[in-house]
């Protein structure tokens, strides 16, 4: 069946019409429908510019991702390349040509844009767009992962602290890094996020009860952190001498420290460390629990994770362990049955 409206035609297949007046009637009550707006191929449909979509998934984002503002920049990349698209524009072809544009552009710190960050940027875009189809301002998503494969991702880094290495870090904590040692010793003794630990206030630590409440993690749930006995002590003495609502404040401005990756550079420089950034410390508190024999469910609830597969990607067997299993091979000696002893059967009586 055929409709058309201000010169636009619609279509729409009608098979349980079996005589002409059947068929007039399902004309009518289409056509009724078309000017309605009711039916799917509303007029309107894909019409919508992508930085008014941009405007809706930044509302989205900041009431139900509590790390919305730390994908900004993926955003704005989008957006900068999409701007004053409709939606209805944006194809596969034209996802692709996006990716094939970051391949070639620089990061903030003048490196090449890795796959990883360009698939990061892609999920956000498909999210994008499957809200605009959940709220049908768009038919479908052209950003599904069967049209717009993942990009190819380099191997993860395996690299975490070792003890002869966290011995040399700590050291170096003196002078005008003297406030990095705490901060340090509570990433390696929770397996907190740089952004957790330095945002975390004193209402969140009972020293008395001994654990630490992390608000506003990646899954929106709160989760307790026992606090072990070191960084009890390092607590305590913060506490005596405490200038802020934060538990690492910076005395001059009784604020959290925005950052710490300056210091922790100088550290790692003076303490002769090459290969580790920040986060290295909660892949370290990862692998040394697994290492310990901690079920991998009590070292997902302790760093946040939603699923167990994310807890796995950080615990990697140290080599040392490694070592243990392959010599438990070597030593391996099946039983044998004693020469001269005749074999016992049982016999149905």
């Amino acid at each position: 069946m055929l409709v058309t409206i201000k010169d636009k035609r619609y279509h729409r297949a009608i098979p349980e019409a079996t005589s002409k007046a059947d068929a007039k009637k399902a004309e009518a009550i289409f056509r009724a429908e078309l000017l309605q707006g009711r039916y799917s191929l509303a007029e309107n449909r894909g019409e919508m510019l992508f930085q008014e979509l941009v405007k809706a998934y930044n509302e989205y984002a900041m009431a139900n991702r509590a790390g919305w503002e730390r994908e900004q920049c993926r955003v704005n990349s989008l957006l900068n390349f999409f701007q004053n698209k409709k939606l209805k524009e944006i194809t596969p072809i034209l996802i692709e040509r996006y990716r094939l544009h970051r391949k070639g552009s620089l990061s903030p710190k003048k490196k090449p844009v890795k796959n990883s960050s360009i698939n990061r940027e892609t999920a956000i875009l498909r999210k994008m767009l499957n809200i605009a189809v959940d709220n049908e301002w768009l038919d479908k998503n052209p950003c599904l992962s069967r049209q717009v494969k993942p990009l190819r991702e380099d191997s993860r880094r395996e690299r975490f602290l070792q003890s002869d290495e966290e011995e040399r870090l700590i050291s170096k904590c003196e002078d005008r890094l003297t406030y990095m040692k705490p901060i340090l010793i509570c990433a390696l003794h929770t397996g907190m996020r740089k952004g957790e630990i330095l945002n975390l206030t004193w209402d969140r630590v009972d020293i008395r009860r001994g654990f630490i409440t992390v608000t506003k993690t990646k899954t929106g749930l709160d989760r307790n952190i026992p606090i072990s006995p070191t960084l009890k002590r390092e607590l305590q003495l913060l506490y005596l001498n405490r200038v802020s609502r934060y538990v690492f404040a910076n005395p001059v401005t009784k604020q959290p420290y925005y950052d710490v990756k300056g210091s922790f550079d100088s550290l790692l420089k003076a303490a002769e460390i090459e290969g580790l950034v920040f986060h290295d410390l909660r892949h370290t508190a990862a692998t040394r629990m697994v290492s310990a024999g901690i079920d991998l469910v009590v070292v997902k609830e302790i760093l946040g994770h939603s699923c167990i597969d994310t807890t796995m990607r950080y615990s990697h067997p140290v080599p040392e362990r490694k070592l243990e299993a392959v010599e438990a091979l070597d030593s391996y000696r099946p039983r044998e049955i004693p020469q001269g002893r005749p074999m016992l059967r049982l016999v149905k009586s």
